[in-house]
């Protein structure tokens, strides 16, 4: 299964064998062992893999298809899927993000955006408050000076 996904990561960078070999130090024929599931790569190199194609050791160990992989995303950022406004500006978070950010009916959420990207964010307002409250209460007194 690991061999498996990094081949298909390998691809998905058109990343030759050779490439990869040379980025964890190992000789190009041991990349095709990996791939061929003739040997396992050492959790140390698993994780400098890992960080090469920007994926968690999870995605790295878990049986993927290549088109998983052609829509996985760098590490820690996700592809759902598209969704479609309504005409009175409602949109439907697809079910895959709602449970990995375990937001239900009835939570309330924060929209950002920014301009130069024309960009737009969805936060959950609970873990948004507890951040804008940490900030607060990290700022210095007056009188307070940084060193």
């Amino acid at each position: 299964m690991i061999g498996m996904n990094i081949r298909v990561l390998r691809k998905k960078n058109k990343m030759s064998q050779e490439t990869l070999a040379e980025k964890v130090d190992v000789s190009r024929q041991t990349v095709a062992k990996w791939e061929n599931d003739e040997v396992i790569p050492d959790i140390n190199k698993c994780k400098l893999i890992a960080d090469i194609f920007q994926v968690t050791l999870e995605q790295l160990s878990e049986e993927m298809s290549e088109n998983e992989a052609t829509r996985m995303g760098p590490k820690g950022k996700h592809f759902f899927g598209v969704v479609k406004v309504g005409e009175r500006g409602q949109i439907v978070i697809p079910k895959q993000a709602r449970e990995k950010y375990e937001i239900q009916a009835g939570d309330r959420l924060i929209v950002l955006g920014e301009d130069s990207t024309n960009g737009i964010a969805i936060l959950k307002s609970d873990k948004f408050l507890e951040f804008a409250d940490m900030i607060r209460r990290a700022e210095p007194e007056e009188g307070d000076q940084y060193e």
